[in-house]
């Protein structure tokens, strides 16, 4: 049966600081709009304090979480066990998009190794934590992280990132503006 806590407690952040993965979700205000569900790994998630996590987020296909985020503000956090112990984490809160060139961008980025491919920093406060069971969840072993990623943005180029980003990440599947438009 699962558990709610109102704050992340300390063996809540250290499983999360132990996972290799996570998903975070989201979706826009309106019933016909689509829901976004996104793995995101690379070491790129922190906990900053028992209401406070962020994540860095690089340039990629799409920019829901940016737009939806936006819009609403709702994100979810899921973190789950693949080794050891079964067990799932979600994290419920309010998020927002930080931008490079922002007061908030001094305060956040520190927390991160920044890359030429950094879109943005999502950061989130938690107002809800769920723990529960994942006796579900299979096991799997962590072999390590892809570079594709890295590859692809090196080759692109700075002016190629930015081209990309204009074309593929200033509105959502559904039309929605993502805050990158909001400072074109």
């Amino acid at each position: 049966m699962g558990k709610f806590h109102d704050s992340i407690k300390p063996p809540h952040r250290e499983f999360i600081e132990k996972q290799h993965l996570f998903f975070v979700a989201t979706a826009p205000l309106s019933a016909e709009g689509r829901i976004n569900l996104s793995p995101k790994g690379l070491d790129c998630f922190r906990v900053l304090s028992e209401n406070k996590v962020a994540y860095m987020d690089l340039i990629s296909s799409g920019n829901e979480t940016s737009a939806h985020t936006l819009e609403n503000g709702r994100i979810t956090f899921l973190f789950c066990s693949f080794e050891g112990s079964p067990n799932i984490l979600r994290l419920y809160g309010k998020g927002f998009a930080v931008l490079r060139n922002t007061e908030d961008w001094e305060i956040y980025s520190p927390h991160f190794t920044i890359y030429p491919s950094t879109r943005q920093l999502i950061v989130a406060t938690i107002d809800l934590v769920q723990t529960s069971c994942g006796f579900g969840v299979p096991l799997y072993n962590y072999v390590g992280e892809r570079d594709f990623h890295f590859e692809w943005a090196e080759k692109k180029g700075e002016d190629g990132l930015r081209e990309y980003v204009r074309e593929k990440n200033l509105v959502s599947l559904d039309g929605l503006p993502t805050d990158l438009a909001l400072n074109e």
